[in-house]
């Protein structure tokens, strides 16, 4: 599956199918954002991982993300989980939206493989851009400013990120903070001037005041069509003859 935007391609493709010099340019671009990071400890990432977006400005590696699907049970019901790995975009292509447009295209491609009980998007983010991600495209996620998290929602939230994490997990900050943390580097790490003054920014400053060492904050959203906002189906169906136009 193949996405362009004018200058910004994405490839969707299993991790098994990643030539190793696809892997060596991953982690460049990584090692280029995020201080922490050890050729060991993305190589041991990625193996946990088993499908890659791919992001390209003419025949270089301007970004990726990694994702775990699988399937797992909650209190007796089967779930289908996404869960977002390494995600990093340079700069030079922070203003396409080719990520996201793969990003939703991609998941709705994997339910049709991980098809059993509700399907949720587990994410572990330290930095508030990829936070802003979840107001922009989805309805419905948590933890967020304007909404307590519900009792059943918190319950799979810790259910999952204990399941994954283990002891690396605190349930009670919802934090997880790594042994080896990655870093952003000096000019990338930390909130710019002003931009608190957005409501969801602030709220994840404030839950996870640790983001500039490296903690990440564990969110949870539904997958459906109906959890999506009107930008979030622009990108799912592109080609929706009744969506309005901005």
């Amino acid at each position: 599956m193949t996405a362009t935007t004018p200058e910004i391609s994405s490839r969707f493709i299993p991790r098994s199918g990643l030539a190793p010099e696809v892997s060596d340019e991953m982690f460049a671009v990584l090692s280029n954002h995020f201080d922490g990071v050890t050729r060991d400890q993305f190589e041991r990432d990625l193996e946990e991982k088993n499908w890659v977006i791919l992001l390209h400005k003419e025949d270089r590696l301007v970004g990726f993300s990694t994702m775990l699907a699988y399937e797992t049970s909650f209190r007796g019901e089967p779930i289908s989980v996404i869960y977002s790995g390494d995600t990093i975009v340079a700069e030079e292509a922070r203003g396409s939206s080719a990520l996201s447009s793969a990003w939703i295209a991609s998941v709705n491609q994997l339910r049709k493989l991980y098809s059993n009980g509700r399907y949720y998007w587990l994410l572990l983010t330290s930095g508030f851009r990829t936070y802003r991600f979840l107001p922009v495209f989805w309805r419905e996620f948590h933890p967020r400013f304007n909404a307590p998290t519900p009792l059943a929602t918190k319950a799979l939230m810790d259910y999952l990120a204990l399941e994954r994490f283990g002891g690396q997990y605190d349930p009670v900050s919802g934090i997880v903070r790594f042994t080896h943390p990655q870093r952003l580097k000096n000019g990338m790490a930390g909130i710019p001037d002003g931009r608190t003054q957005d409501a969801h920014i602030a709220f994840f400053a404030a839950r996870n005041p640790g983001h500039v060492d490296g903690d990440e904050l564990v969110c949870l959203t539904e997958l459906t069509e109906a959890n999506l906002t009107l930008a979030g189906r622009r990108m799912a169906f592109p080609n929706h003859p009744r969506l309005p136009c901005a």
